[in-house]
């Protein structure tokens, strides 16, 4: 146990983080009752300015950090708004619900090994017509972090090959959902059609 206290936060060792994220005025945006956890070093488990605060930090560590949108998620584009025909579309469909997938895109089906699909979010829906955002809902803004390390240790070999922590995928800090874990957000809100994510072509 004491030498888990005293472990550092280096690559290839899995960090358990509590946090709470708000946007530049400091309205909460999200505050989880579990910890994040990630595969430090590199693997996109977090913002890169984050893993170069963590560095060398130990367990008990805390600090407050603002990232603009270039370093979050991004500065918004209009040009990922889409209006689409409602007939494409699953009923019943409720603004919020999202959809995997590229409209209009020609490439799509060859670029999809190396993209990953963008995951569209209703934002408006009309008798003939649905409105489509492939912009993270945090688009554009500005973020604050707090950031508490709870927990260090080191990573598997299988964590290491895999990227990510055992049970764990990437987080999505944000999404628009109550659930403490980020990858379960994007697959709950995803399969509202039906077990998988249903594909725009």
């Amino acid at each position: 146990m004491l030498n888990e206290l005293r472990m550092k936060i280096e690559k290839n060792t899995v960090v358990s983080l509590r946090y709470k994220l708000t946007d530049a005025q400091n309205n909460i945006i999200e505050e989880p009752d579990s910890p994040m956890v990630y595969l430090h070093g590199g693997y996109e488990g977090t913002f890169p300015k984050i893993e170069t605060m963590l560095d060398g930090q130990d367990v008990g560590y805390e600090a407050s950090i603002q990232l603009e949108p270039s370093e979050a998620f991004g500065e918004y584009d209009p040009e990922l708004l889409k209006i689409e025909p409602r007939a494409r579309f699953p009923e019943p469909l409720e603004v919020g619900m999202q959809f995997e997938g590229v409209p209009d895109s020609e490439e799509d089906e060859s670029s999809e090994a190396d993209d990953e699909p963008l995951i569209y979010t209703v934002t408006d829906v009309a008798d003939s017509q649905v409105v489509l955002d492939g912009n993270h809902p945090l688009a554009g803004m500005a973020l604050r972090f707090w950031v508490q390390v709870e927990d260090i240790r080191a990573a598997t070999d299988e964590e290491i090959e895999n990227r990510h922590p055992e049970g764990g995928e990437a987080f999505a800090f944000g999404m628009p959902n109550d659930s403490d874990d980020g990858d379960d957000e994007l697959t709950d809100d995803i399969s509202n059609a039906g077990g998988t994510a249903p594909t725009l072509h």
